[in-house]
């Protein structure tokens, strides 16, 4: 489920509603914990990063992604992204190209990853890790797939948002999280917060408590776009979309109306006309993110044409720590180097 799919008393203080889902949340909770520690994970040979999340929703994962492959590439590792293909048809391993595949077929989030390095995307992600190291990758950074994937992590970095954090601190259906956050912290490597704000304080005492590194980092407008004294209409289909809503204003923007969809959402003929429509009459810009941007400029012709008409707000995750990216791939290639050798 998407977070502006999730019920808004997720993210509020827990009331009656999180309490009446308590027990489904007990099983629920049960369950996933149980799958954590059983898990039986196979081990490929490349090193394995994986950014996950500790809820549901958009955190910034993505990003964060992006710019530990970028360091990485710099130090001069080969490296490929591993991702599910959320939304997508791919079924079999597939090597996502940007240029001519659809999001409707590999997810729109694979689309960007594979604007910076090799992307793979697969339903079995052993199978998919194993493509890419054929293709010679010795660093793998698998984009989501922290309580789920069958496959031997070297490095868990958990990103969580500094606003939101883990909302009412429920789990699911009762509240964004995954499992409880116990029995996830486990298995964290590290964590980075992401953004401004109090409300990822339970993590970093936790991840505190057991020792774990603590990383911040915040998304910025990658430059000057442009956008300065505009009148604009935002519109975002993402996990979060506050959080681009606040980076375009961040650029200089002045967001006259704003329209939220669900992460991932196909946008209709219906939809695109409609923004048009106001945007025509109101003289306002159109403005989307990059992710919401490939979807449409990799989709049907009416989405393609629409694309035209829209400025898209280019960002990235900047670590605050500028050892940061150093601090998490380092142990992550030690890890794999130890038990290669112990192999």
């Amino acid at each position: 489920m998407a977070a502006s799919e999730a019920p808004p008393f997720w993210w509020e203080k827990p009331d009656w509603r999180a309490w009446t889902l308590w027990p489904l949340s007990s099983a629920y909770g049960l369950a996933a914990s149980a799958r954590l520690r059983s898990a039986k994970r196979e081990k490929v040979p490349a090193a394995v990063l994986c950014i996950g999340n500790l809820t549901v929703g958009g955190e910034g994962k993505t990003p964060i992604a992006i710019a530990l492959a970028r360091h990485a590439i710099a130090r001069g590792l080969k490296v490929g992204f591993l991702s599910r293909g959320y939304g997508g048809t791919v079924s079999k391993p597939h090597f996502v190209n940007p240029e001519e595949d659809s999001a409707r077929a590999v997810g729109d989030e694979p689309l960007l990853l594979a604007r910076h390095a090799p992307t793979v995307v697969a339903r079995d992600r052993i199978a998919g890790a194993h493509r890419l190291v054929r293709a010679g990758c010795e660093l793998i950074i698998m984009d989501d797939g922290f309580q789920s994937a069958q496959i031997h992590i070297d490095y868990a970095l958990i990103v969580v948002d500094s606003w939101r954090g883990l909302g009412n601190g429920h789990v699911l259906p009762g509240g964004p999280l995954r499992a409880p956050l116990t029995e996830q912290m486990r298995f964290v490597d590290g964590v980075v917060t992401m953004g401004k704000g109090d409300a990822a304080e339970i993590v970093v005492r936790s991840a505190s408590r057991a020792g774990r590194p603590v990383f911040s980092a915040r998304v910025r407008p990658r430059s000057r776009q442009g956008f300065k004294g505009k009148r604009v209409l935002a519109f975002a289909g993402i996990g979060n979309p506050q959080k681009f809503y606040a980076s375009l204003q961040e650029s200089g923007a002045d967001i006259v109306k704003t329209h939220s969809f669900p992460d991932h959402h196909p946008f209709t003929e219906e939809e695109v006309g409609e923004l048009s429509a106001i945007a025509e009459a109101e003289d306002l810009l159109l403005v989307t993110t990059e992710k919401d941007f490939v979807r449409l400029q990799r989709g049907p012709l009416a989405m393609r044409e629409f694309a035209a008409s829209v400025r898209v707000l280019m960002i990235e995750a900047v670590f605050d720590e500028a050892r940061a990216p150093d601090l998490i791939i380092q142990p992550a290639l030690q890890a794999w180097r130890e038990r290669m050798l112990g192999a």
